[in-house]
């Protein structure tokens, strides 16, 4: 059964949305942005268009939307990125007691003609919070310089999350698992790990971290290891050993061992360089 969507704007008073003003919007001509903007929703929400001209973009930050088409309803919950291609109706509505999104119009044009597809599509797992930081700051930032100097953010996660290629994909899903990785680097990371993570085999991750990085999968993780304790080396005065633990050493031998290759002097020395 087809569902049946009419042009519908219904925002209640506990709703606040922040509109990227039209004039920052248009230096930004090579990204073909119409409409731009961050809602913080609660209450009464719903926004239904019949045969949009552009595409548009939904990504969930916190709490729950719901989108609907004509064929088909979708949750968007946290890290969902909605893509509604022109000229497919669509309904959305809040879900939950409190649904924060931001949100981009972008023209049907030949940059991002590849999104015209005959459906809306939901990309899961999408961290595009530092887009949403953009948004923020060209709403709020009075500065056109400082504004200026965010633009190449909000250009880097569109185009990276939205180009569409395998490769690129890929990029994104490494870069996601280091990421991870430097946030908890006192876990036991191994390689089973790695792979359990993003469901690839040990050959094929290795493979791909050589590729990107250069290194491999454990070269990259003591690596990041090497360079937080530096770091903390330089800005705390943590003994040795706390450090070592921080930053996923059980051995203190084996963390000065480490360390001495990549760095050259043992952890003591390198402190006492920085002094």
């Amino acid at each position: 059964m087809k569902n049946h969507i009419k042009d519908m704007l219904d925002i209640g008073p506990n709703c606040s949305e922040r509109f990227i003003d039209a004039d920052v919007l248009a230096k930004m001509n090579n990204l073909d942005i119409t409409l731009a903007g961050c809602s913080n929703l609660s209450g009464r929400y719903c926004v239904a268009r019949t045969a949009p001209l552009e595409h548009t973009l939904f990504y969930t930050l916190r709490g729950q939307g719901k989108l609907t088409t004509i064929d088909k309803g979708y949750p968007l919950v946290a890290n969902t990125l909605a893509i509604l291609p022109t000229k497919q109706s669509f309904e959305v509505s809040i879900a939950s007691q409190q649904w924060d999104v931001v949100w981009l119009n972008l023209a049907n044009t030949k940059r991002w003609q590849h999104l015209a597809l005959e459906k809306a599509f939901i990309i899961e797992d999408q961290k595009l919070e530092p887009l949403h930081l953009a948004m923020e700051l060209l709403y709020s930032e009075p500065d056109a310089t400082l504004r200026e100097g965010v633009i190449p953010i909000l250009s880097y996660y569109l185009n990276a999350t939205l180009r569409g290629d395998n490769q690129n994909k890929t990029n994104n899903r490494l870069h996601n698992l280091f990421q991870d990785i430097e946030k908890r680097l006192q876990y036991d990371w191994t390689i089973e790990a790695m792979c359990n993570q993003l469901h690839y085999s040990p050959p094929h991750l290795h493979r791909l971290c050589q590729t990107q990085f250069g290194k491999s999968p454990i070269q990259k993780l003591i690596h990041l290891r090497i360079e937080r304790a530096k770091s903390l080396l330089i800005n705390t005065r943590w003994p040795v050993q706390h450090i070592a633990t921080y930053v996923g050493y059980t051995n203190i031998f084996n963390f000065s061992k480490s360390f001495k290759k990549l760095a050259g002097v043992s952890p003591s020395k390198f402190r006492r360089g920085q002094n």
